[in-house]
């Protein structure tokens, strides 16, 4: 099994030995952020469902210049993408993320027969998450920590008794927001002044490797960071708690009464 088999439901545990970190112990955490991650985003298959679309669709625009045959091959593709995940039982978010990604260029395209149009809202989509990255982070509350949270069975626990994993998702929701906006300081100008050819071929070619920095200085950030708190072991073993001492109030009860009992029976 490879790190990026692992499960993640280990993600939330605190390293054994009472937190104490031998090479083995980082590589767990190492190997555990990074099987988390590539559950989170989608792995190399949710990479491969958001570039073959536009592939599709700038490759047969290129070919023929036809919007409906290029529009309606690469929602064929989408769709199909996520029929194969539906029939397998995998994980649709992403696969249905890019149905609509590409339904609505579809529509936009459509109703405005400009093919450039396919690529404008993902683009706008790619410069709100930007600014939803930058804004979430001036308030103290970065998005990348809102997504993995749940991932790594901590929820919001990082935010006031995690300083350690807060510093690290502050500077990671920094590294999404900033490269986000670089992606889209090339591709707003390249909207007006490139043809659609010209603009999805870039769009293409920057679809992976901006996403994969994103990822990698995340698991950097979170690799050097403490581990993550599992709030969900926490309310498990307060609950057993709860319910022994339950038990234990019953039982000093049952003794307490059955001296009482005894003396009843005794005085019949």
């Amino acid at each position: 099994m490879t790190s990026l088999d692992k499960p993640t439901q280990d993600a939330g545990q605190s390293p054994p030995d009472g937190g104490r970190k031998d090479g083995g112990q980082v590589h767990d955490s190492r190997a555990v952020t990074e099987a988390a991650l590539f559950e989170a985003f989608g792995g190399i298959r949710g990479m491969v469902e958001t570039v073959l679309p536009g592939l599709i669709f700038v490759t047969i625009f290129t070919i023929n210049k036809d919007l409906h045959v290029s529009a309606i091959a690469a929602l064929a593709v989408s769709v199909v993408m996520l029929v194969v995940r539906l029939l397998r039982k995998d994980t649709v978010k992403h696969a249905f993320s890019g149905v609509f990604g590409v339904a609505f260029g579809v529509v936009f395209a459509m109703f405005t027969g400009n093919a450039k149009d396919f690529y404008l809202p993902g683009m706008l989509y790619t410069l709100g998450l930007a600014l939803a990255y930058i804004i979430t982070t001036l308030a103290g509350v970065p998005l990348i920590g809102l997504m993995l949270g749940p991932v790594f069975k901590e929820n919001l626990s990082w935010r006031t008794r995690n300083p350690g994993r807060k510093k690290a998702y502050t500077k990671a929701s920094w590294a999404w927001g900033l490269i986000l906006l670089a992606k889209c300081a090339i591709l707003f100008p390249l909207y007006w002044w490139a043809d659609t050819t010209q603009l999805g071929w870039i769009l293409v070619i920057l679809k992976i490797p901006p996403f994969l920095l994103a990822v990698w200085l995340t698991w950097v950030f979170l690799a050097k960071a403490p581990p993550p708190i599992d709030v969900f072991a926490e309310m498990e073993a307060a609950e057993k708690a709860e319910e022994a001492e339950k038990a234990a109030r019953a039982g000093d009860v049952a003794e307490a009464d059955e001296p009482a009992a005894g003396r009843h029976r005794r005085g019949a």
